[in-house]
C-alpha cells in the first residue's frame, strides 16, 4: 500500500484571502510538509484597528523542521503577503527552524514577495529559488511541477504535486484568457497530459468567480477601453489606480498614455518598486524617455501626464486615499483631473473604495470606474471556464478552495455537473485535514486555523479584543467609579459616571444622576449584607449599571466598574 497524503487547510476556504495549505506525508521524524502559498487577508470593517489578518501558524510551529519548502503560486498579497510573518519569531516558525526556509516560485513572484521580506529584515531566514514554466523539481518526497496559468499578475502557476498517491493538482488563481497581454496562456495541454495513467486523483480549484456565468473577458479588452478614454480626455491630467502587482494592467495603461503622447509617473512606493522590478525582469516595457519622477509632473501641461497610483482598494494610507483627502504632497486634485480606477473592489472593501471616490469627486476630479466603463477584467475563471478545466482534468476527487462559502458551493455544483460523483466532491473549511489513501479521500481531523490579527505587533490582539472594540465602536463605554470603606461598610464617594459613546454627558445630567442613584442603592445593599470583596462589589456595580442603561436606552455599552477601597 502507498503511504497516505494529507492536505491541511490553514486559510483561504470560506473567505477571500489568507490562502495557505500544507501537503504532507509521513509522521514523526519522517514527516515531510510542503506549503502552498502563505497569504494575508485585509480586515473586515468591523475589525476595528486591525491592519491585516493572517493564518494561524500553530500547526506549522509544531512541525517547523518538517517543512521542506514553500511553493508560491503567484505574487498577490493574499498568496505571498504572509510569508514575512511566517518567518518571524512572534507567531511564525522563524526561530524554530534549523535552516532557512526554501521558497520556490517564478522570478517575478519571488521578487514581489522579497520586497516585504526584505523590509522586515528576514531575508536571512529564507532561501529563494526561482523556477521556470513547466519545470519539475523534487522537494522532499514530492515532485512539484509548475504549470503556467493566466492570471491578473504575470507568471502565475498551477501546482501539480506528484505523490505516492498520484497527482494532487492545485489550480492556483487562473482564467482561460486566449489573448493575454504576454501571450502566456493557461497550459491546458499539460493538464490534459496529467490524466494519463493513474490520472489526477485530487483537484483543488479556485472558486472566486464560480457563480458567474460564461467566460471572463480577456485582459487585452481593457487596453482598447483605456486608449479610448485617453483620447477622450486629451486635455486633462489622467491619474489611474491599480494593484501594484497587476503589471499587465500597468503595461496597458502605459501603452495608452505613451500612445497619446503622455509621460508616465508612478505614485506610491509599492508601485514604484514593482514597476522597476517588472522592467528589470523584462515583464513590462516602458521607455526611459517616457518615465518621469512624480516630483517633476508640474513641469508639464495636464494633458501631457499620466500618473499610475496605488490605492485602488481604498487603503487609508495609500496614495489615492491621500489624494482624496487632499493630503498628497505631490498632487493636488482639481477640475482638470480625471481619475480612472482600473480595478474592482475586493469583497469587504466596497465602503472604503466608495469613500475614496466621494473624496475625489469633492476635490473636483472626474472619476471613472468599472461600474461606468469596462476598465477592469477579472483574473479569475468563471463558470464555463471551470467546466472546461474539469472536462480536461477529469479528477477522481474534487475540493473547491479559494473563495467565500457561496463561491465554493457553486464550484462544487460545477464539479458534479461535469461528472465528478457527488460523493467525491468534498466541501472543506479552514482547519480541516483531509487524507488521500488507496481507499480514497476522507476527512482526517482538524488543526487550529483561526484568525491572527496584526495590529502593531502580531499576536497581541485576540478575538476578545476585537469583540471589545466592536462594542466600544457600536455602543460606547460607561465607567462607574465608587469608593467604599471596607471596614465600616460605607460608601465614601461616588458613584461617579464617565461615559463616551453612550450619551453626551452635558445633555444627559438627569439620566446620569438617576444611574448614579441606582448604582449607589446596589452597592449600599451589598455592603449592608456583609459583602466586603471588591470583585464581588464590582459585579454588583456592573449588573446594576447595565440593567439601568438597558432599561432606559435599550443599548448595551461596555460597563467598566471601578471600586476603590480605603
Amino acid at each position: 500500500m502507498a503511504e497516505p497524503v494529507r492536505v491541511v487547510f490553514l486559510g483561504g476556504l470560506g473567505e477571500i484571502g489568507r490562502n495557505c495549505m500544507a501537503i504532507e506525508q509521513g509522521s514523526g521524524d519522517d514527516r515531510a510538509i510542503v506549503l502552498i502559498d502563505c497569504g494575508l487577508m485585509f480586515p473586515d470593517p468591523d475589525m476595528h484597528g486591525i491592519d491585516l489578518v493572517l493564518p494561524d501558524f500553530s500547526y506549522l510551529r509544531e512541525h517547523a523542521n518538517s517543512i521542506v519548502g514553500l511553493v508560491a503560486t503567484h505574487g498577490h498579497e493574499d498568496h505571498v503577503g504572509g510569508i514575512q510573518f511566517l518567518l518571524r519569531d512572534e507567531a511564525g516558525i522563524g526561530g524554530l527552524r534549523d535552516e532557512p526556509l526554501p521558497i520556490y516560485g517564478a522570478r517575478l513572484t519571488l521578487g514581489l514577495a522579497r520586497n516585504r521580506i526584505e523590509e522586515a529584515g528576514l531575508l536571512g531566514r529564507c532561501d529563494m529559488r526561482s523556477v521556470t514554466d513547466n519545470e519539475r523539481i523534487e522537494i522532499g518526497p514530492f515532485g512539484i511541477e509548475f504549470i503556467p496559468v493566466t492570471h491578473s499578475v504575470p507568471h502565475a502557476h498551477a501546482i501539480a504535486v506528484h505523490t505516492d498517491q498520484g497527482v494532487v493538482l492545485h489550480t492556483g488563481d487562473w482564467k482561460l484568457d486566449l489573448t493575454p497581454v504576454d501571450r502566456r496562456r493557461t497550459d491546458l495541454a499539460r493538464i490534459g497530459q496529467l490524466t494519463s495513467g493513474r490520472g489526477i486523483r485530487l483537484l483543488m480549484s479556485d472558486s472566486t468567480n464560480a457563480e458567474e456565468a460564461g467566460h471572463a473577458p480577456s485582459e487585452t479588452s481593457v487596453g482598447g477601453v483605456l486608449a479610448g478614454l485617453f483620447a477622450e480626455h486629451r486635455d486633462r491630467r489622467i491619474i489611474t489606480a491599480s494593484f501594484a502587482s497587476h503589471l499587465h494592467r500597468i503595461q496597458q495603461i502605459a501603452d495608452a498614455a505613451i500612445g497619446a503622447g503622455r509621460k508616465v509617473a508612478t505614485l506610491g512606493l509599492s508601485m514604484k518598486k514593482n514597476v522597476r522590478l517588472g522592467i528589470d525582469l523584462g515583464v513590462i516595457t516602458i521607455p526611459d524617455s517616457s518615465l518621469i519622477d512624480i516630483e517633476d509632473i508640474d513641469r508639464y501641461e495636464p494633458g501631457e501626464i499620466c500618473v499610475i497610483s496605488t490605492g485602488s482598494q481604498g487603503e487609508p494610507m495609500s496614495a489615492l486615499s491621500l489624494l482624496a483627502r487632499g493630503e498628497n504632497k505631490f498632487i493636488k486634485l482639481g477640475d482638470l483631473d480625471t481619475v480612472i480606477l482600473s480595478s474592482h473592489a475586493i469583497p469587504g472593501n466596497e465602503s472604503a473604495v466608495n469613500g475614496v471616490i466621494d473624496g475625489l469627486l469633492k476635490r473636483g476630479a472626474e472619476v471613472i470606474h468599472s461600474g461606468i466603463y469596462d476598465v477592469h477584467a477579472t483574473g479569475h475563471a468563471q463558470a464555463d471556464e471551470i467546466k472546461t478545466y474539469l472536462s480536461l482534468a477529469k479528477p477522481e476527487w474534487y475540493v473547491p478552495i479559494h473563495g467565500e462559502f457561496r463561491h465554493m458551493m457553486a464550484n462544487a455544483r460545477l464539479g458534479e455537473l461535469m461528472g465528478v460523483p457527488r460523493t467525491n466532491v468534498l466541501m472543506c473549511e479552514d482547519g480541516d485535514v483531509i487524507e488521500l489513501s488507496d481507499d480514497g479521500l476522507a476527512h482526517a481531523g482538524r488543526v487550529p486555523a483561526g484568525y491572527v490579527y496584526v495590529d502593531g505587533i502580531i499576536g497581541d490582539v485576540g478575538r476578545g479584543v476585537i469583540r471589545d472594540r466592536r462594542v466600544l465602536g457600536e455602543e460606547g463605554v460607561v465607567v462607574v467609579v465608587v469608593t467604599v470603606d471596607i471596614q465600616t461598610g460605607k460608601v465614601l464617594t461616588g458613584p461617579d459616571i464617565i461615559t463616551r459613546g453612550w450619551v453626551y454627558a452635558p445633555e444627559a445630567e438627569d439620566l446620569l444622576d438617576e444611574a448614579c442613584d441606582r448604582v449607589a442603592e446596589a452597592v449600599e445593599s451589598a455592603l449592608e449584607k456583609g459583602e466586603r470583596d471588591v470583585e464581588a462589589l464590582e459585579r454588583d456595580v456592573r449588573r446594576a449599571a447595565g440593567k439601568f442603561v438597558n432599561e432606559r436606552t435599550k443599548r448595551r455599552p461596555m460597563i467598566v466598574p471601578v471600586v476603590m477601597e480605603t
